[in-house]
């Protein structure tokens, strides 16, 4: 709506990953770094975790674009599986032509088809995103994932990507075995007062030619304080800024400006009146990943209800007063 009037060639500050936008600070590079190595050397197993909108997903989603054509992967997102949907999963995402059957005929045939991939010098490479989601029975699965190996290398590599809960999951006396095949752990921290002055500039460079300084310096410092140097609540607002400024005419965006968009979006973002039922999103929504509304109570550590359109969905509706599906 506001490009043409910002003479951007497309939006800057969307809320959904991309890995075009990747801002390479020092954590995120590091982040980023830590991955390839553990690929490259077949570590085996390496676990990534940071606050929600962090920055997580569009480092693994860059990730994938440094990967070399040897290298195949498997990325899971929905988390609320048993330990076969998993294994069926991951059989999928790497496009095995399985028989159906027990989860122990299902790891012979992803064991069979990792040694094949192995013998042509192919790296498989697993993904769990929200990993904080699995239970512990089901990391427990994932750990005898890890056995599959030769005498002299691991036949796929598992990249664990969650909210700090995942750390705090992996305490649990009954993964003491998973830890001890963690290969490398990175947490990724927000970014400081100077890297997200960066990143707004940054993210501003890649859709627009003329160079210019939207935001005020008071405007910057504003939303660093509000945003905690969280980059997907940086983008919310930026975001939202860029619209009142266009509808204000107004293509300097001031602390005024900020000031009105953040109000507009606590009060958006606030605790729902008590008689309402609480509805919550689920990985099958087809807004999930487009909700502002969610991602801004997540990210301010409230209960992540579901937008409006989410609430149209059915199985939203039929599990109304269940947090976790």
């Amino acid at each position: 709506m506001y490009e043409s009037f910002y003479k951007f060639s497309e939006k800057p500050f969307n809320s959904t990953p991309d890995s075009k936008f990747f801002f390479p600070s020092a954590k995120h590079t590091e982040a980023l770094n830590n991955l390839i190595y553990a690929i490259n050397e077949r570590k085996g197993f390496v676990v990534i975790t940071g606050e929600i909108g962090a920055g997580k997903t569009t480092v693994y989603r860059t990730l994938l674009n440094k990967l070399d054509l040897n290298t195949r992967v498997a990325t899971i997102t929905n988390t609320h599986l048993t330990c076969k949907e998993l294994i069926a999963e991951i059989l999928e995402e790497l496009e095995v032509d399985y028989r159906p059957g027990t989860k122990q005929k299902l790891l012979s045939q992803l064991n069979a088809h990792l040694v094949k991939q192995l013998a042509q010098n192919i790296n498989v490479v697993l993904i769990i995103d929200e990993a904080q989601n699995l239970t512990p029975k089901v990391l427990e699965e994932v750990r005898m994932l890890s056995n599959l190996e030769t005498e002299k290398e691991k036949l796929i590599q598992i990249i664990l990507v969650g909210q700090p809960q995942l750390k705090k999951k992996l305490q649990n006396l009954k993964l003491e075995q998973f830890k001890q095949r963690i290969a490398l752990y990175y947490h990724l921290y927000p970014l400081s007062k100077d890297e997200s002055k960066q990143y707004i500039a940054h993210r501003i460079k890649l859709v627009s030619s003329n160079g210019i300084d939207f935001f005020t310096p008071e405007a910057l410092e504003l939303i660093y304080k509000h945003s905690g140097g969280i980059p997907r609540v940086i983008n919310l607002i930026c975001d939202s800024a860029l619209l009142s400024g266009y509808i204000c005419e107004s293509k300097t965006i001031n602390e005024t400006i900020v000031c009105e968009v953040i109000k507009e979006k606590e009060e958006l973002g606030g605790s729902p009146k008590g008689g309402d039922p609480k509805l919550y999103c689920c990985t099958i929504c087809q807004q999930y990943n487009k909700c502002e509304t969610k991602f801004t109570r997540g990210a301010k550590g409230e209960e992540q209800l579901c937008c409006p359109n989410c609430q149209s969905y059915q199985h939203c509706l039929d599990n109304a007063m269940v947090k976790q599906h």
